[in-house]
């Protein structure tokens, strides 16, 4: 029997009424730790009409590290997380890749890029018993597990804590992993060496509660002035090493400048805030820079909730000013100019052998086929570590690494080590600077399969050019730009091109990028290329470079500088145009 409307309004208004009570009574209280600034910052949102975020939403309703007992049964049950769950896992560094694998991918934690090789055996253990075989390098010099199943992502994480590892807050709305300069400690002409920082800053991070839900990612990076870049000015904070002479406004010294709102995906760099830090207080600088984020981060739209916009809004005085309440002391004011010089970075020598600042010894940097390492070679150069050098292992944002600390005397025999495992210090420009991020394989917001298309670039281009300089190639999967397609030499930004059937992978390409003292967003100068084109039309435009540049000493970059992104066009579609 039907309803009568009086009946239907009954019962509409007491599920109505039921809704609210539930609502009610499942509204989160106010926490009393530290976290409590979270909801501080949300309900001055919602106090002002606005609406959280479903991410805030799900931060608000359960704190992520409170689910152990959640991640442990559903492992039992060999089942994923659902709804809000999937993202409060990637706080734990546990992502789940689906549609593109079915399986988690998990982020590690590693400070400055660096780990010891007992380490690097325990994450090839865990991806050999738990996952696929592999780990990849990430362009924050960190690692990566992919392949892992329900049933194992409890056991995966107790295994990290084991080793020493950790992954908490590698993922989600957290201070990702604090990077530096790859050859800190060892390079020659360093003003600073950074990893004391570094890992002072990832344990102040890791012991306080509250710097963890931020209302979006934030970066950090340090800069010690080496020859290898650490890509600072591309992060939400970097702190560049600086000396100061004598007969300025402060003592002469090492300081450290304070640059902000960097992310290149949204078109700016970091900005420099026009301040001197001495290093014992860059940790409580970053701190609270990051508190500035906290209290006044967008909360209400995840495309705006980076520092960025902060710092647009606010202006960088009262930002400043803004930082200054949480310390202790104002900031030293001293403008870039009356600095001198940071020593000039040296593209280029994250790859081959090279000698250190400590007598008799050198590093040696090895060539990863778009950061892959299968777990027999992970073990292989673990073992190179421990027999030739520190057992140090360096991870590069170019997703590479470095082994450090050999003897002058065991270069030949750490070349033969690494071929024995498939890889090799010495690679040439192309390779050495290629960089792709996961790509549609294992990301389901990439546009395209990056990493295979990478390397059928460097196959392609390798056989047929000798590029002699250094030469940094970008593919990104989607405009996220993982691998930061905008700063490279040449960037490749994945995209799905209409074809008679169905639809294609593709790239836009893009042109003149830089970091550091070569700083700029580079151009986009061709749309919709078919990938399985791209390889001949980077060749194109490459023969162009070798042919036109000004001199030997001219790099892609400049050139690319000196022609408009019509020049450019015309280069990369010569033969197209010919054959039309």
């Amino acid at each position: 029997m039907d309803f009568t409307e009086e009946q239907k309004l009954y019962l509409e208004g007491f599920g109505r009424a039921l809704a609210a009570a539930r609502g009610a009574q499942a509204a989160p209280s106010e926490p009393a730790g530290p976290e409590r600034i979270h909801f501080a910052a949300q309900n001055r949102v919602l106090a002002a009409g606005g609406k959280l975020v479903k991410e805030e939403e799900a931060k608000r309703a359960k704190h992520p590290f409170d689910m152990w007992d959640e991640i442990a049964a559903n492992a039992a049950k060999g089942e994923f997380p659902k709804g809000a769950d999937v993202f409060l896992y990637k706080f734990h560094g546990l992502f789940h890749v689906a549609p593109a694998q079915n399986s988690f991918m998990l982020r590690l934690r590693n400070p400055n890029g660096i780990l010891d090789s007992h380490k690097l055996r325990a994450v090839a253990a865990i991806a050999e018993d738990c996952g696929g075989s592999y780990a990849h390098v990430t362009t924050r010099a960190n690692l990566q597990i992919r392949e892992i199943a329900p049933k194992h992502a409890l056991r995966v994480l107790e295994r990290l804590a084991e080793a020493g590892l950790t992954s908490r807050g590698a993922g989600a709305d957290n201070v990702r992993n604090i990077t530096g300069n790859p050859t800190a400690g060892i390079d020659p002409v360093e003003l600073a060496d950074t990893r004391p920082l570094g890992l002072e800053l990832y344990h102040t991070i890791l012991n306080h509660r509250e710097l963890f839900g931020l209302p979006r990612k934030f970066n950090i990076a340090f800069d010690g002035g080496g020859r290898v870049a650490s890509l600072e000015d591309t992060n939400d904070i970097g702190l560049s090493a600086v000396r100061v002479g004598p007969g300025k406004a402060v003592p002469e010294g090492v300081y450290f400048r304070v640059a902000v709102g960097g992310i290149t995906g949204h078109g700016d760099f970091a900005r420099d805030l026009g301040v001197l830090v001495a290093p014992e207080h860059c940790v409580p600088v970053a701190v609270a820079i990051v508190r500035v984020f906290i209290d006044e981060g967008d909360r209400t739209d995840r495309k705006r909730a980076r520092l960025k916009y902060v710092l647009d809004r606010m202006g960088p005085e009262r930002f400043l000013a803004e930082t200054e309440k949480r310390l202790a002391a104002p900031l030293s004011r001293l403008s870039l100019a009356e600095c001198e010089p940071r020593p000039p970075r040296a593209r280029g020598m994250h790859v081959g052998f090279h000698a250190q600042k400590q007598a008799g010894r050198v590093y040696c940097g090895v060539a990863l086929p778009v950061g892959k390492m299968t777990a027999a070679q992970m073990r292989g150069i673990a073992d190179i570590a421990e027999r030739r050098g520190s057992g140090t292992i360096r991870l590069t944002p170019w997703q590479n690494l470095i082994v450090s600390d050999i003897a002058q005397t065991d270069h030949a025999a750490v070349a033969e080590a690494l071929g024995e495992i498939g890889l090799s210090a010495d690679a040439s420009s192309i390779r050495a600077g290629i960089v792709a991020c996961t790509g549609n394989t294992g990301c389901k917001f990439s546009a395209s399969d990056t990493k295979r298309h990478a390397l059928a670039i460097a196959e392609h281009l390798d056989a047929r050019l000798a590029v002699d300089a250094p030469l940094n190639i970008h593919l990104t999967g989607c405009p996220n730009s993982c691998a930061q397609h905008t700063v490279g030499d040449i960037g490749l930004l994945a995209t799905k091109i209409a074809a008679a059937d169905a639809e294609i992978e593709g790239y836009h390409l893009f042109a003149g990028g830089g970091f550091g003292d070569r700083r700029g967003l580079g151009r986009e100068i061709l749309r919709d290329i078919p990938a399985d084109e791209v390889p001949q039309v980077l060749e194109r435009l490459l023969r162009a470079y070798l042919g036109r540049r000004d001199s030997p000493e001219e790099d892609f970059q400049a050139f690319a500088r000196r022609h408009g992104a019509d020049a450019l066009r015309a280069f990369a579609q010569a033969k197209l145009r010919e054959a039309a």
